[in-house]
């Protein structure tokens, strides 16, 4: 995708992000396997608002430990009060409370690619801020239908200064 083909974003609200503990299943992923992740949602939703601990019905679609080379782990899942009585199979990320801009996502979620590559490729570079390098997540609403697109989803992308930014 080149860069007069990606989306003109929103400008980002900033947050604070409290700490949360996320479990749902997980899978290694790279550009070329991320097709994939549908189907790891595909395997987690039954599990919705039946997993040990589980607080409220809010889905993150968190995104961590990048290996340089376009490989990450992506975990499908909800919030949790604690790691007790989880499935054995599940996998478990904390989020930190880090300063994030926030995006929302407008349309179906087959374009969520291209909202995520214009925040990557397009405002993060002019933006005078970097990675926090810490994950960075979906976030999507109790009635988020991903059919229809309806409901909210966000991506919070952890952020800081640019170490010799201009202002």
């Amino acid at each position: 995708m080149n860069e007069q083909t990606l989306p003109d974003l929103q400008p980002p609200r900033f947050e604070t992000g409290g700490r949360h503990l996320i479990a749902g299943f997980g899978g290694r992923f790279t550009v070329d396997t991320i097709a994939g992740i549908p189907a790891l949602w595909d395997a987690f939703i039954p599990h919705i608002g039946k997993v040990p601990g589980q607080v409220g019905g809010v889905t993150y679609g968190a995104c961590c430990n990048p290996d340089g080379k376009g490989g990450f782990d992506y975990i499908a899942g909800v919030e949790v009060q604690s790691l007790d009585g989880l499935p054995a199979e599940f996998r478990t990320l904390e989020l930190l409370p880090l300063r994030y801009a926030v995006f929302r996502h407008v349309g179906p979620i087959a374009t969520l690619h291209h909202t995520v590559t214009s925040i990557w490729n397009k405002w993060l570079p002019a933006s005078g801020m970097e990675s926090a390098c810490a994950p960075d997540f979906e976030r999507y609403s109790e009635d988020y239908d991903p059919v229809t697109g309806e409901g909210l989803l966000e991506i919070w992308l952890p952020v800081k200064e640019r170490a010799g930014a201009q202002h």
